[in-house]
This record gives C-alpha cells, sequence and structure tokens, in this order.
C-alpha cells in the first residue's frame, strides 16, 4: 500500500507540472508530413524558450506548456534544414496550430569535412559503405573496390561473400536487373559511378513477404551517384599488341529509376573469360527451388583436371560477347525485363597428363598427351514481368537456353594415337509463373507453376581402330560413334496459403510434379568399307523413365526480434516407373518420405547472431544411374548399371556464429557442417592398362564429412589497411569399389589464406595475399598416405607519380610439393602503366602480362587413391596498348 500510494503522488505531481498543450502538424508544399522538424515555444515578451520537441515521422507534434508560465504573448516556430523558418502567433490554445514549409535552397553555406578514415553506417538490416573511402586510383570497376571491402571476400570465380555468406543478388539501384549473374555489373560498372556499396542482410525482395516469412538471404545494393542516374555510360576501350593479340569493349550504361540497361559488345584473345561474367553463382538455390535440375552431360573427350592457376594465364581462347540487360520500369512497382546473350568461343588446349591409381596389389598409370580445340555457340534469353506490391507480387519468367558445342581432340596414349570429335547440343525452354496475394482477412494465397523442356544430342566419333581387341573382336576398324541423348519434360505445381501473425506465420502446400525422360544411347562401328553396325548388342539403351511426386507440407516461421526460427515439415509420395525393353528391365518403386528440415538464428547482439540448420532428405538417383547397355563415357571409360534404382539418406547439421563491429569495421565467423550420406548402391570400377569399366552394384555404404571454416577482416585506421584471413578444415570418409577390392578412404583437405590490402599514401597502394592448401589421402588397403601441400602468393604495388600517371606491378608465386615428385616452382610478373588525358577523357594503357614469358605449368592433383600430374602450354608474353574512353 506504501508503494502503491507513493506511486500515485509520483503520478500526480508530474501531471501537475504540465497544465496545458498545443498541438499541430508541420507539412511541405505537397501535403506530405515533415519529420524531425524543430518545434519550440517561444514567450514573446522576453524572448525565451518555454518548451521543446520535434516532430514525429508524420509530421505532428506535442508541445507542453508548464504549469507556471503565461499562456498568453506565446508564439511557435519551426525550423529544419532545407525549409525556410516559419513563427505562428498562438492565438487560443484550444486550436491546433499548423504549418506549411517552403523549400528553400542553398540555405547554409557549403561545409566540406574532409577525414582520410572510411566509416560505415548502419541502418537496421542495412550497411552501407562509402565507395570513394576505399577507392584507390588503379580501381576501374566496382568489383575492383568491393575485392577491397572490410567483411567481404571474392572468389576466383566473382562470386561474392560477405561475412562468410554468399551473396543471393546485386541489386542495381535497388533493381534486380541481373539476377544471379552480377559478375556482369561488377566487371563493367565503373567505380566512380557507385556511390555506396549495401549490404543487406536477411533480404526478402517480395514485399508480400516482408517481415512475414524468415529469410537468410544475404544481397548487395549499389546506389549510384547523381550524375550516373542522369547521363548515359560508357567506356569504349580497343587494344592490340603482340603477338596478334586484341582485347576490344564497348558498353553503355544507364542507372535511371524509369529505365536501367548494361549492354556491351567485346572480345578479346589475349585470355579473359567472357563466360565467366554469365556464370550463375546461385545456380544450386534455383534448382531446389524448381526441385529439378537438368540432366548433366554424359560424353566428353577426355578426363584434364582444370589448373590452378590464374585462369588468364593459361587461357588459349578467341571470344567475343554479345550481352543485352534491359528493365522498364512501367509503372510504380511493375518492371518488364529482358536479359539476353550470344557468346562465340574457340578455346585450345595443350597438355600432357600422367594419371596414377593406388590399388592394393597394383599401380595403373596412364599417360595423355592431348592436342584440343573447341567450337562454342551460345545464346540465352529471359524475359521477365514482375510486379512487387505490398499486396500482389506476380512473377514470370521464360527462358530459352541452347549451346552449340563442338571439341576435336588428337590424343595420344600409351597404346594408340585417337582423334576425337564430339558434338553436344543443348536446347532447354522453361516458364516459371509465381502469383502472391494478401486477402481481405490479411492472410496470404500463392500458385506457383514452372514447366520445361529439354534435350542435349550428344554425338562423339573416336578413331582410328581405336582399342580394336574390345571394340571389334580384334579387326582393325575405321572409328566409333556413340550417341546419347535425353529429352525431358517436367513440370511442378503447387498452392500456398498462409496464416500471418505477430509472432508466428503458419504456412500450408501442395502439389504435385512429374519428370518425364527417355535415355537413348548407341555405340556403333564403322568398317573400313564403311558400313555401320551395333558394337554389341550390351551398348544399346532406350530408357523410359517417369517420376511423379504428390507432396503437402507445413512451415511455421518464427519472428522474433531476438530469435527468428523457420521449421519445414514436408511429406512426400514419389513414384518412378522405368523400364527397357531389350534388357527385360521393368520397375516400379514407390516411397513415402518425411523430410523435416529446422533453422534457426539467435541474435546474441545488436550486430551478432548464432545460427543452427538441420536437414533430412530422401534421395532418389536420376535415369543416367539406371541404364543397362554400356556407354562409351569418354575414350577410355565404358559405363552401365546392375543395381535399382540408388536411394540416399541424407543429413545435414550445422551452426555458427557472426560477429560484426561496424563502426570499427571488424568482421569475423565461424561456422560447421556435418553431413552423413548412406546409400544402397556403389560405382564399382575395374582399371585396366587401357581401359576402365564402371558398372553399378547394390552394396550399401556410406560416406562422411565433416566442414569447418572462419574468416576475419579488419581494417587498421592507423596502417589505412585492411587485413583478412580465412580459414577451412574439410575431412571426408568414403568407400570404393575398384578391382573387386573394397577401398576406405580419408580424404583431408586444409587451406589458410591471408590478406593485405593497403594505402601506403595517396600515391602508393600495396596489397599482398598468400594461400596455403594442404591435401591429404589415405585407405588402410593401399601400403602409401599421400600428400599434396601448395603455396599460392600474389602481390601489387600502384605508383602514381602525377595525377595523370600511373604505374603497377604485380606478381604471382606457385609452390607445390609431393613426396616422391621434385618440387614445383613458378612466378609470374605483369606491368602496366596508364596515362589519362583528361581534355579527351581518354586513357592510354600499356601492359605486359607473363613479363618472364613462362610457356609451361605442372601441377599435382590427389583424390583418394589417384594422384595425377598434369603439364599445360601457356600462351607465353601478351603485351597489348589500350586505348580507353568515356561517354
Amino acid at each position: 500500500m506504501r508503494v502503491a500510494s507513493l506511486s500515485l503522488l509520483w503520478f500526480f505531481f508530474a501531471a501537475g507540472g504540465y497544465a496545458q498543450s498545443v498541438r499541430g502538424t508541420v507539412k511541405d508544399t505537397i501535403g506530405k508530413g515533415v519529420p524531425y522538424a524543430s518545434v519550440s515555444l517561444r514567450n514573446n515578451l522576453n524572448n525565451t524558450i518555454v518548451a521543446y520537441t520535434i516532430t514525429d515521422s508524420d509530421g505532428s507534434y506535442t508541445l507542453k506548456i508548464p504549469v507556471n508560465s503565461p499562456t498568453n504573448n506565446l508564439a511557435i516556430v519551426v525550423r529544419i534544414i532545407g525549409y525556410k523558418s516559419a513563427v505562428k502567433n498562438i492565438a487560443s490554445l484550444d486550436l491546433p496550430v499548423d504549418f506549411t514549409l517552403m523549400t528553400v535552397l542553398n540555405q547554409l553555406q557549403e561545409v566540406v569535412v574532409k577525414s582520410n578514415l572510411p566509416v560505415i553506417r548502419t541502418r537496421g538490416d542495412t550497411l552501407s559503405y562509402k565507395v570513394s573511402d576505399f577507392t584507390s586510383p588503379q580501381d576501374r570497376v566496382i568489383g575492383d573496390v568491393i575485392r577491397k571491402l572490410p567483411g567481404i571476400t571474392v572468389s576466383a570465380d566473382g562470386t561474392i561473400s560477405y561475412n562468410n555468406k554468399p551473396v543471393s543478388a546485386v541489386y542495381i539501384g535497388g533493381d534486380n536487373l541481373l539476377d544471379d549473374k552480377y559478375s556482369i555489373a561488377t566487371s563493367s560498372i565503373p567505380q566512380g559511378a557507385v556511390n555506396h556499396v549495401q549490404v543487406i542482410q536477411n533480404d526478402q525482395p517480395i514485399k508480400v513477404l516482408q517481415n512475414k516469412v524468415m529469410s537468410n538471404d544475404v544481397a548487395l545494393n549499389l546506389d549510384f551517384n547523381k550524375g550516373a542516374k542522369l547521363h548515359l555510360i560508357g567506356e569504349e576501350s580497343i587494344g592490340v599488341g603482340l603477338p596478334g593479340n586484341y582485347d576490344v569493349t564497348l558498353n553503355a550504361m544507364t542507372f535511371k529509376n524509369s529505365y536501367k540497361a548494361i549492354n556491351y559488345l567485346g572480345g578479346n584473345n589475349v585470355g579473359y573469360n567472357v563466360q565467366k561474367d554469365l556464370l550463375s553463382h546461385n545456380i544450386t538455390d534455383y534448382n531446389q527451388r524448381i526441385d529439378n535440375a537438368l540432366p548433366a552431360t554424359i560424353l566428353s573427350i577426355g578426363t584434364v583436371n582444370t589448373p590452378a592457376l590464374a585462369e588468364n594465364r593459361y587461357l588459349l581462347d578467341k571470344a567475343g560477347v554479345f550481352n543485352l540487360n534491359n528493365l522498364i520500369n512501367l509503372k510504380k512497382n511493375v518492371q518488364l525485363k529482358v536479359n539476353a546473350y550470344y557468346v562465340h568461343d574457340t578455346q585450345r588446349q595443350e597438355y600432357r597428363q600422367q594419371t596414377s591409381y593406388f590399388l592394393p596389389n597394383d599401380t595403373v598409370r596412364y599417360t595423355e598427351i592431348q592436342h584440343g580445340r573447341s567450337v562454342s555457340d551460345i545464346l540465352h534469353t529471359q524475359a521477365t514481368l514482375n510486379i512487387n506490391r505490398d499486396k500482389y507480387y506476380l512473377n514470370n519468367a521464360l527462358l530459352i537456353d541452347f549451346k552449340d558445342i563442338t571439341t576435336y581432340s588428337g590424343l595420344n596414349t600409351d597404346s594408340a594415337a585417337v582423334n576425337q570429335v564430339l558434338k553436344d547440343k543443348t536446347l532447354n525452354i522453361s516458364n516459371e509463373f509465381n502469383l502472391i496475394k494478401v486477402l481481405k482477412s490479411n492472410n496470404i494465397i500463392q500458385a506457383y507453376s514452372y514447366i520445361s523442356h529439354s534435350a542435349e544430342p550428344e554425338n562423339r566419333l573416336i578413331g582410328p581402330g581405336y582399342n580394336a581387341a574390345v571394340f571389334n573382336y580384334n579387326m582393325p576398324y575405321a572409328q566409333l560413334i556413340q550417341n546419347v541423348n535425353i529429352p525431358s519434360w517436367y513440370t511442378n505445381n503447387y498452392f500456398s496459403f498462409k496464416i500471418p501473425s505477430n509472432l508466428i506465420t503458419q504456412s500450408f502446400k501442395t502439389g504435385f510434379s512429374v519428370q518425364s525422360q527417355i535415355l537413348s544411347s548407341d555405340l556403333n562401328v564403322v568398317q573400313n568399307n564403311n558400313s555401320v553396325n551395333l558394337e554389341s548388342d550390351s551398348a544399346l539403351n532406350h530408357v523410359n523413365w517417369r517420376k511423379k511426386k504428390l507432396y503437402a507440407e507445413a512451415a511455421y516461421d518464427l519472428l522474433g526480434t531476438v530469435m527468428k526460427a523457420n521449421l519445414t515439415l514436408p511429406v512426400v509420395l514419389q513414384q518412378i516407373n522405368y523400364s527397357e525393353g531389350l534388357y527385360t528391365l521393368n520397375k516400379n518403386l514407390t516411397r513415402f518420405y518425411f523430410n523435416p528440415q529446422l533453422s534457426v538464428r539467435y541474435q546474441v547482439g545488436t550486430e551478432n547472431y548464432m545460427n543452427f540448420y538441420y536437414s533430412y532428405r530422401d534421395q532418389t538417383g536420376t535415369i543416367e544411374d539406371i541404364y543397362p547397355g554400356y556407354i562409351l563415357i569418354d575414350y577410355r571409360t565404358l559405363y552401365a548399371n546392375n543395381a535399382g534404382l540408388t536411394e540416399r539418406k541424407n543429413q545435414q547439421a550445422g551452426g555458427g556464429f557472426s560477429y560484426r563491429k561496424a563502426i570499427k569495421l571488424f568482421f569475423w565467423n565461424i561456422n560447421t557442417l556435418y553431413n552423413h550420406i548412406a546409400a544402397n548402391n556403389i560405382a564399382s570400377n575395374v582399371i585396366t592398362n587401357n581401359l576402365q569399366k564402371g558398372i553399378v552394384l547394390p552394396y550399401p555404404n556410406t560416406t562422411d564429412s565433416w566442414i569447418i571454416n572462419g574468416s576475419i577482416s579488419k581494417y587498421l585506421f592507423a596502417l589505412r589497411t585492411t587485413f583478412s584471413g580465412a580459414i577451412q578444415w574439410r575431412s571426408s570418409r568414403s568407400v570404393q569399389l575398384q578391382n573387386n577390392a573394397l577401398l576406405p578412404f580419408k580424404t583431408i583437405s586444409e587451406t589458410f589464406s591471408l590478406n593485405a590490402d593497403t594505402k601506403v599514401s595517396d600515391r602508393i597502394n600495396f596489397s599482398y595475399k598468400a594461400t596455403l592448401t594442404q591435401t591429404y589421402s589415405h585407405s588402410p588397403a593401399v601400403t602409401s598416405a599421400y600428400q599434396v601441400n601448395q603455396l599460392l602468393q600474389q602481390g601489387s604495388v600502384s605508383y602514381i607519380p602525377v595525377e595523370a600517371l600511373q604505374f603497377k606491378l604485380s606478381g604471382e608465386h606457385y609452390f607445390t610439393r609431393q613426396q616422391g615428385n621434385s618440387d614445383l616452382k613458378y612466378f609470374f610478373a605483369d606491368v602496366a602503366a596508364k596515362f589519362r588525358l583528361n581534355k579527351w577523357k581518354t586513357d592510354f594503357e600499356l601492359t605486359a602480362v607473363n613479363l618472364l614469358n613462362v610457356k609451361t605449368y605442372d601441377a599435382l592433383y590427389l583424390s583418394t587413391n589417384t594422384l595425377t600430374v598434369s603439364s599445360y602450354e601457356l600462351p607465353g608474353r601478351i603485351v597489348l596498348l589500350k586505348v580507353m574512353f568515356n561517354l
């Protein structure tokens, strides 16, 4: 009673401290409320301030008048930067006092604040880097700057990650112009056009679902300066050099609110892969969304490894690209987008390779010397209509992909010379429709439909008379012809109903999918008299496949401030029918699956959080796993199936911690993932000196893998340097069946990296990166264990003696060590000089790539019991003079 009495007395005394109040609104000339304006109550007699407040988000205010203050001769004064100040005398305390402010230009004198210290601004889930704080004069495109931002890393293929999490999209001025092909933007947009690079955590681009379903996505947004929004931007460059090199790029870009475009034409033969910019960085997420993947390419020319080397060091190509990306805002929240490109690419590859298979009682080795050339014509078109409103969302994407790739190979092996020609044509047409609508009850309905058709006829010729003892009863012949095609139809359709609330959103979904495919293949022998016959009855396939799914799903999204979680509980009734008349194969598989998934994010601080993930999935094989007739995959690998359909049970569990201190530019994270896969079949390989035969056999087996990784990034203000580092440890246990011996394997790989990017002065910049990779593989069935250590060091220094002149020297050092082999050491150096004529807005750049003229590169690759030693031909020194001018 004593506490209650004191509380009541405090309330009445506090309430008595104010006698009356004045209310009103502050708006601009178009009637929009002006937030955060200062509102003062002034006594006109002595010119003193009696009370003070600021307007809220809609421009309204309330001024409380102290109890002992006079109520006459009072005036209200409103001030805010950008508007003319206003004063009104109070006629009556009972009437609202409203203001309409006039905008005013140049109200304040210009104040310039100079600081060499970069800052990051945070607002909600958005982190904003000011580009000019991290830019050096040598940076040409925005991708050069993004690589240096604390907390952000860019992989060799252009994938961007924030605090070790890959980004889902890069928005162009808030619009999704490029989907997940964002390397088009990072490699072409001039860094000077971008004002801020914004990191959007928990990104949910669909307005209907914002604050209703959990999202762990991270996206970037490029915020453009005013000049870039008003004018056409373009950088045209023409480069010619020795020996017979060229590099040409013509582009045009615009970033207006109503229309955005990135269009360019380019071609080169200096080792820049134009297809790299067209990479879909989130293709795995796309396949999970549609619950399907295109059949994999089956045939190949050989088994060459990609060199562990910067791509421009080894790529021997002549390529051209025409790329169009245009987005029109038809009206508010309604967009039409067209993305299209055409690529013509001719690549050449010269390599020598020795592959060793270490078996319990033997070691089998293959030696190959290959001269290869591929010619690719690639066409991609996509048209997207998007309506994204608070109560309504519609997205329809029509996509057409066509590839025509012909590969020629001259191959010398231990036993014979082999000439090959592989023709691979791929056509994929699909349409994805997604409609989401909010009902009057505030519940949400969704209708989704996806349909696609694809075909990939593959044809490979091998000759002359390759391995006649195996393929033609030891009789001479002209060539082998292997044909494969898997035409496919697929559709996935569902309807969902969401019940949102302040804490939990409930979602219920039901749908069906159908996949229909035919795998046809034949291996034919062309005799010396040009007659053609089937190699054998076991080299023919005509498999009919149909997979049907009926599914239902309940999902629950917890949308708390401290903890967010998503629990998904899907049930699936799946039926698979496949048959092959020649082998009297006719099988049906009906399964009922329950595949739960849980994702939790717990906020342990304003900027720091923990996350946990668990999923269980029942997976079945594909049509590529069940064909009974042999297919000659490459010139020395025959593969078939002698078991039922492969079924896998896949469990994943992982967690991590993410730390961020934006004001100090400090980021670090650590994550772990465990994966357990149990399968009912195993691939068995019989390896001989001139041929491998593979077959799938019924044998239960498991694969276990652990991944632990972490990264750290810190900007040191005193040194004007961004330091970053990363570590990854991966361990896997698996079994293989080779030459009728069961071989359990344990493979461990460790990767450590350290990076520093410093601005020594306004004229000198320096960067250094070191990456150490260790790979270890051992099997109890094989006497020896094998380990490969690789160290890559990269460094560069830039110097600007005068404003119009820049110099850059860069280098890479590769070191590889493996017991029993000589150490491999390679050093590459590049040098560049750039001179700018400001009057003409033109740059002249002279570059020398691979200055030391290194023309061969050897590499070691270790996987389970296989060690590969490869030697590649490199382009050598390239000297190029380039002229670049801006629109």
